[in-house]
């Protein structure tokens, strides 16, 4: 690869790690980048060098934001689920058709905004609920259900947990940032054991985006704890913009 190519995947990582700590969805960002600029790469070698880019910055993310958030380690006990989820996903990400799984995202995507939108109070006044074990049980399907997403598929993982988390436990977006990012470490992880396996990494050009990946992470977490609920809010709104304007443009005109 030229320096060039180098150069610009580089600062693509660290966009990426940046917008992972902050909501999720730098995989748009890097995925697509590391396709364009290394086109003998295969899908799933795209795929797998960006999970592993993405488990050092989630990581880094994870830790700075878990430092700082009461009760952050609680998501640990859903991480297995959100790990095997992954699993999952990546064996059969070969067999997923993106042309019918692109329109149900975009719907999503729209709802999600318009949610967010229409109810500012959302994420950003906290009334935690008492986990019940329904609470607790629903809260695993949905953990392992947006693994398997993210094994399979991935765009705006973060910002499902994110979303999901903040609904079921009527906390604030920092609380679930925090979690956010615990389980999407076990997401990126439990794909990339599965890509690692399969030789579908390539581990130094991967280790070269981790780097900026980590340094673009933890600027963002650092910028959720300093800004708070209404910038995660207001990222979440342009991410959703970002995304389904990129997976509409995929589906109808690329």
């Amino acid at each position: 690869m030229s320096t060039t190519v180098i150069t610009v995947l580089l600062a693509g990582s660290l966009a990426a790690g940046w917008i992972d700590a902050v909501v999720g969805g730098g995989g748009l960002i890097l995925l697509p980048l590391i396709m364009i600029m290394a086109p003998g790469l295969t899908n799933a070698q795209a795929l797998g060098t960006n999970k592993f880019a993405a488990v050092f910055g989630t990581t880094s993310a994870a830790i700075t934001l878990a430092r700082r958030i009461p009760n952050a380690l609680g998501a640990l006990r859903w991480a297995p689920l959100a790990l095997v989820g992954a699993a999952i996903g990546a064996f059969i990400a070969a067999s997923v058709d993106q042309h019918i799984m692109r329109p149900i995202i975009i719907v999503v995507l729209v709802a999600v905004g318009f949610f967010v939108l229409l109810r500012p109070s959302f994420g950003r006044d906290s009334e935690p609920r008492i986990m019940t074990k329904r609470s607790w049980t629903a809260g695993a399907a949905i953990i392992l259900a947006i693994g398997i997403y993210d094994g399979a598929f991935g765009p705006g993982t973060g910002l499902f947990f994110i979303m999901s988390l903040t609904a079921l436990m009527r906390g604030d977006f920092m609380t679930s940032a925090a979690w956010a990012k615990i389980l999407n470490v076990a997401t990126n992880l439990g794909a990339l054991i599965v890509f690692g396996l399969r030789g579908d990494v390539l581990w130094l050009l991967g280790l070269g985006l981790a780097i900026t990946n980590i340094i673009g992470a933890r600027i963002g977490a650092r910028m959720v704890l300093g800004r708070g609920a209404g910038f995660v809010r207001i990222v979440i709104l342009c991410v959703v913009v970002i995304m389904a304007g990129k997976l509409t443009y995929d589906q109808f005109f690329a």
